[in-house]
Parts: C-alpha cells; sequence; structure tokens
C-alpha cells in the first residue's frame, strides 16, 4: 500500500515549515476532539490531558502514572494536579491506590468503565488512524512511528 503522491505547493517532504503546518493542523484535530469530549462529559480540558496522560502512562513507561509525575507532565502546580484528579475522580475516570512497598506513593489508574467509554467516544479517531495506515506499507509505519518517537523525544527535552 503506498501513500497518495498527490502534492499541494507547500508539501516538501524537506521543508521544516511543512512539518510545522502538517503537526499543527494534527494538534488542533486532536484538541478539538478532546475538547468535544470535555464538553461531552463536563470535563475540563486540563482533565482530558491529564486522562491521556493516565492512560499512557502504563504503555509508554510499564508503570502507572502518579500525581508527582502528572504534575510534571502537565506542568501545573501540586494544586490544581490535585483539584484535578478530585474531579476525575468524583466523575468516575480515574481511582487511587498506594503503593505496596512505599505507602506514601500514589498510583492512578484508568476506571475500566470510563476506559470503556473513552473507547467508544474515541473510536471515529481510531477508525480514522486505521484508514490512513492502511495506506502505508509496513516500512514506512515503521519511518513514520520512528520519527515521532525521535520529536516526542525531542520536545520533551526542550522543557
Amino acid at each position: 500500500m503506498q501513500h497518495d503522491s498527490t502534492e499541494h505547493p507547500a508539501d516538501s517532504a524537506d521543508d521544516l515549515q511543512t512539518y510545522a503546518v502538517l503537526l499543527r493542523t494534527l494538534n488542533s484535530e486532536f484538541n478539538r476532539i478532546a475538547h468535544a469530549f470535555a464538553q461531552a462529559h463536563r470535563l475540563h480540558a486540563t482533565d482530558v490531558h491529564a486522562l491521556a496522560a493516565i492512560m499512557d502512562a502504563s504503555f509508554t513507561e510499564g508503570r502507572p502514572m502518579t500525581p508527582s509525575r502528572l504534575r510534571e507532565r502537565l506542568n501545573l502546580t501540586s494544586g490544581a494536579v490535585t483539584a484535578c484528579l478530585d474531579r476525575l475522580e468524583r466523575s468516575g475516570h480515574v481511582y487511587r491506590t498506594r503503593d505496596e512497598a512505599d505507602r506514601r506513593v500514589v498510583h492512578l489508574h484508568f476506571n475500566p468503565a470510563a476506559r470503556t467509554l473513552a473507547r467508544r467516544y474515541f473510536a471515529p479517531l481510531a477508525r480514522s488512524t486505521e484508514a490512513a495506515r492502511e495506506r502505508f506499507s509496513p516500512e514506512q509505519l515503521a519511518t513514520i512511528a520512528e520519527f515521532l518517537r525521535v520529536l516526542n523525544r525531542e520536545l520533551a527535552q526542550e522543557h
């Protein structure tokens, strides 16, 4: 499967501005969808970012998210993170547990019912992602995934 090679005048693969525009557009689309989810479920935009970070932590870091790591990830004060987690816990999206080895450490978990709700809501995004992926070969997808991993690492080092 090959990518559609129809190019727009500004779509040069070696042009940094093209990447900037494409990444901003992608980010805008993700934000639009996330804001709609937040409004539909009476959440703050920050709550949705927190939910994504909590959900992704086990996959990306191999361990549950903690309030201190969430604070760093979202660049919030401890009070703002506590308020956010309190809202998410009250609404049934997350729950907290204490670490078995060190009871001072709190782990954050995405509630299974909330995960099901999110999967249902974001199903169109998943379908769009899969439809886009189907247009590329496994080798191209590996390159795209590596580019995104490297870009994320570079961006994380900037702060």
